[in-house]
């Protein structure tokens, strides 16, 4: 199943790519848009900004955003992994690629995310992909709720973003 997600902030490329660079945002972040039940285990930024980054954060996360028929496939929590490769900056624009695994459960996305400067001084941070389950005859319905658990995932940690940027 392809799966697009656009976020936006209200700060310019390269304060994004700061915050998102930042080991404190990440494990921060992490924790915030998993709920009072997440368990952050790792979040490790390694490299520099000028030169290319990775982003590796793994967090168990509570099942309440799949629906109750489909949660034998995947249990009471999930425990993800995600993996962010930043490439250098080209222009007004930075590239990279993206892996999110639930481990223990027949789901995974890979795809690329990018970060693009907006003419009004905000950044656009994308993801395209293909969320991929392999579960036999119910594969269909294990990728849509799994898609709405990373759009809503997604979303919160748009709103982790805004909030971090736009703290005083």
């Amino acid at each position: 199943m392809h799966l697009s997600v656009d976020l936006h902030y209200p700060a310019g490329l390269d304060e994004v790519t700061r915050m998102l660079a930042s080991e404190a945002f990440v494990r921060w972040r992490a924790q915030r848009t998993g709920g009072p039940q997440a368990l952050v285990e790792l979040a490790d930024v390694t490299g520099s900004i000028d030169e290319g980054f990775s982003v590796v954060v793994r967090r168990t996360l509570p099942t309440d955003q799949i629906p109750g028929h489909l949660r034998a496939f995947v249990g009471n929590a999930l425990e993800v992994r995600q993996a962010e490769v930043w490439e250098p900056a080209d222009g007004g624009v930075r590239r990279g690629t993206v892996s999110l695994e639930i481990t223990g459960a027949p789901v995974r996305m890979t795809g690329t995310v990018t970060l693009e400067a907006l003419p009004d001084g905000g950044t656009r941070h994308a993801y395209d992909g293909e969320l991929k389950a392999t579960v036999p005859l119910f594969a269909a319905a294990v990728e849509e709720a799994a898609a709405g658990a990373v759009r809503a995932t997604l979303t919160s940690e748009e709103q982790a973003g805004v909030e971090w940027l736009t703290a005083p």
